[in-house]
């Protein structure tokens, strides 16, 4: 059986207005959630930090995934903010492109969440070195916009 692997020919596509938000959540203590947002994380402000890990993510797509195209990111906003049992991760990615940016708002969503676990790992584990309270969950694309500029 052969088994084709190659990119998709975008060469005759045209340009177009493209934008992607997608979300994603992360479950952690409460007592770890009331440290990031009094600031008191050994490694460092969770959210700032967070937020550029995000940025690098999204610029960085299509060197992790071998099926994106390089494409000009010509927008990324990241937020992130408290839930009732940890923190949400929000990217909006926008470009004029050939292809979409769905791909690059969900992996910026992903580095966040990582990176956030990764700076709070320590006050996350149990007594045997464990994550029973720790979840990333929920990642998802919420919006996806095809041709029409949207004055943000």
């Amino acid at each position: 059986m052969k088994r084709e692997v190659k990119i998709i020919d975008i060469t005759r596509k045209k340009d177009v207005y493209r934008e992607a938000t997608a979300i994603g959540r992360i479950k952690v203590r409460p007592s770890t959630l009331k440290k990031i947002l009094e600031g008191s994380i050994e490694k460092g402000d969770v959210i700032t930090i967070s937020k550029l890990a995000a940025i690098i993510a999204v610029k960085k797509t299509s060197e992790i995934l071998p099926f994106c195209h390089p494409i000009p990111i010509t927008g990324i906003n990241v937020e992130i903010y408290p839930t009732e049992d940890g923190l949400e991760v929000k990217v909006n990615v926008r470009t004029v492109a050939k292809t979409g940016v769905e791909m690059e708002a969900l992996t910026g969503v992903m580095i966040g969440l990582l990176n956030i676990w990764d700076m709070i790992k320590k006050y996350e584990k149990d007594e045997k070195g464990q994550y029973p309270h720790t979840e990333i969950y929920g990642i998802r694309v919420i919006s996806k916009i095809k041709g029409e500029v949207d004055d943000k």
